[in-house]
Formats: C-alpha cells, sequence, structure tokens
C-alpha cells in the first residue's frame, strides 16, 4: 500500500528531500563510482574479515571535504553487514562521551568518528586500548581514592575521516590497520556520477548537460550533485524541465559558477590577490581579511582547488598569483611571477 495512504504524517515532500540527501549516496563498493586503488584494497580487507568472521581493522581515510569518506564509512558497515554509529571529533569533549559509544557497541559495528584529527588528547588516550585491546579504562574517583576499572569492548571497526592527515598524532596513525586518501575524481568520472544522481532524482539530462556539471564541480562529488540540483531547479523554472548543454551553461552562469568551476569567492581570491596584493606574496591571514573569510576556509576549502588548477602557489613568503589566474581575471599578468623564486 502506498505510504501516503497508511502514514498520516506523510508529506510529499519527504521522499524529495530523503531521495535528495540520502539516496544519492552509493550503498556498496560495486555502486561507489571511482578511488579505483580504495576499492581494492578495501575489497581485500573485508572480504577477508568477512571470511574470517572477525571485525575488519580500523581504517583512516584521509582527503579534502566531499570526496566520500561518510559514504565510504557506510559502505564499510554495509558491506560487512553491521550497524554504523557517527560521532565527530568536536563532538567528543569529554572521555564519557566516548566511553557512553564504546559502551553501546554490538561485536563487528562500525564507529566512524568524522574530523578525527579535532579529537582532544584525554579523548585519545581513552581511543588507545579500545583500539588495540578493545578494552576500555575508567578511573572511578578522585584524588588518592581514584581507581581504575578495566572494561571488555565487543571487537569493533573504528573508521576515522581526517581532511588534516598531519594533525593527527603519530600514536593514533599507527593503530589503523590501513590508512587509505581519497583523490579528486576526473571528468568522467564525475560524468557517471552526475548521470547516475540524475536518475535517481528522475531528472532528465543529455550527455552534454551532464558533461557541463562535471566539468565545473572541481573534481567533487558533494559539489557535482549540488550542481545537478541547482539547474535542475534552474531547468524546472526558466526551461521545459530537460537540462541540455545550454540550459547547464546558462544556469550555472546564473548561480556563479564559471567555466572552470571557480565561484564567487574564489574570484574574490583571485582578484583580491592580482589588484590589492599585486599578485603576492601575501600571507593567508592577510589575504583571508581581504575576503572576509576565515583563514582555515581559505585554505582547506578553496586554496587546493585553485592550487590544483595553477592559478596559485604557496611559497615561503606566501601566496602568489600564478598567470592563468591575472588571465582568468582579464588582467595581464607581470613580466615574472613576484616572489616564485624569490
Amino acid at each position: 500500500m502506498r505510504e501516503e495512504f497508511v502514514d498520516p504524517q506523510y508529506r510529499p515532500e519527504d521522499s524529495i528531500e530523503q531521495a535528495d540527501e540520502t539516496g544519492l549516496r552509493p550503498k556498496s563498493l560495486d555502486e561507489f563510482v571511482g578511488q579505483r586503488e580504495l576499492k581494492e584494497h578495501l575489497g581485500i580487507v573485508l572480504e577477508a574479515a568477512r571470511r574470517r568472521g572477525q571485525a575488519a581493522d580500523h581504517i583512516l581515510l584521509a582527503g579534502p571535504p566531499g570526496l566520500g569518506k561518510t559514504t565510504m564509512a557506510s559502505i564499510v558497515a554495509s558491506e560487512m553487514n553491521a550497524h554504523i554509529h557517527i560521532t565527530s571529533g568536536p563532538a567528543l569533549e569529554r572521555a564519557g562521551d566516548l566511553a557512553a559509544i564504546l559502551t553501546k557497541l554490538e561485536p563487528n559495528d562500525v564507529l566512524f568518528i568524522d574530523e578525527i584529527h579535532r579529537l582532544s588528547r584525554v579523548v585519545e588516550e581513552i581511543l588507545y586500548p579500545a583500539m588495540e585491546d578493545f578494552k576500555l579504562d575508567i578511573v572511578v574517583g578522585k584524588g588518592p581514592a581514584a581507581s581504575s576499572i578495566r572494561l571488555a569492548l565487543p571487537k569493533f571497526t573504528l573508521v576515522g575521516a581526517t581532511t588534516r592527515t598531519g594533525m593527527i598524532t603519530g600514536p593514533l596513525r599507527d593503530r589503523f590497520g590501513l590508512v587509505a586518501r581519497l583523490d579528486y575524481y576526473d571528468d568522467d568520472e564525475l560524468h557517471a556520477i552526475v548521470r547516475r544522481a540524475a536518475g535517481i532524482l528522475d531528472v532528465s539530462i543529455d550527455e552534454e548537460g551532464s558533461h557541463q556539471i562535471a566539468r565545473r564541480s572541481r573534481g567533487t562529488p558533494r559539489i557535482a550533485n549540488r550542481l545537478l540540483r541547482r539547474v535542475r531547479d534552474f531547468a524546472e523554472v526558466r526551461g521545459d524541465g530537460k537540462i541540455t548543454g545550454a540550459i547547464a551553461d546558462e544556469g550555472l552562469a546564473v548561480f556563479g559558477v564559471d567555466h572552470r568551476g571557480l565561484d564567487k569567492v574564489d574570484r574574490s581570491i583571485l582578484t583580491s590577490l592580482c589588484q590589492q596584493f599585486n599578485g603576492g606574496p601575501v600571507g593567508l591571514s592577510t589575504l583571508a581579511i581581504g575576503i572576509g573569510e576565515q583563514p582555515e576556509t581559505v585554505e582547506d576549502v578553496y586554496e587546493p582547488f585553485l592550487i590544483q588548477q595553477g592559478l596559485i602557489a604557496r611559497t615561503p613568503r606566501g601566496r602568489v598569483a600564478m598567470p592563468a589566474a591575472w588571465e582568468h581575471i582579464g588582467l595581464t599578468a607581470p613580466q615574472q611571477v613576484p616572489g616564485l623564486f624569490s
């Protein structure tokens, strides 16, 4: 029986929202597009664990935001037929927060900690014996009367995700059995992701339309899916609902995404660097203040793509605009890139 006939709380938009947010995530390694080397390694590790009837080794996933670390953690749980418990480093403020989660785990469960590099030192110390010996040390009382109790934990798999591998301490990193890095996706992989998402969202899109979106997705599936939804909205309001190459190009232009995938903030960084600071070198904090963003946001979200595209460079003296950056914003580059070799 259809859901709207039996559920009094049913709203038609609920199913659409659920499809948009969760339905686009692949559920298995076979459905996951891209990251071939990681998929091969994970497939071996998970298959071996299944054959032994044991929990898989702990896994650390590193890489820029939006590449599928959370999705891969869910796939690990799905492939192991286990439950997944999701939390994040900032949410685990005290040792008791982690202890509460660990004591609720069932055998072979998957614990996913996003932004694991932001764990406090106290919580990290609790995690060491839990990962290595599947034991939880709890201190009862304070002062001279304090005592320690060691509780046995069921064997579980910890999946950690980080955008900053260098901020993870050596002892924590060494306790992961598999450390893998997710790379940016190429245009063909993003094209396949856009086509798959369009099928799930029931969006009519042609080859050129999906290529236009894929080329401007900055190598990131999350951005590809977001651009697809925005172009879908544009096509429904300004067109007949079908996404063609021309509609995609026009829609992306309306939302401020240019032919290289740069948005308003990206262009602000390039404009500030070239016009205000004459191409640099300029420090990260100064550049961030110039565009009204936090330095961490500029460094983690925007800089990697701009560097990958050859638009800016990091030097010991600061950020420098490359000739391609001047060309992109319609200015003439100086004869020598300032500060690059000095």
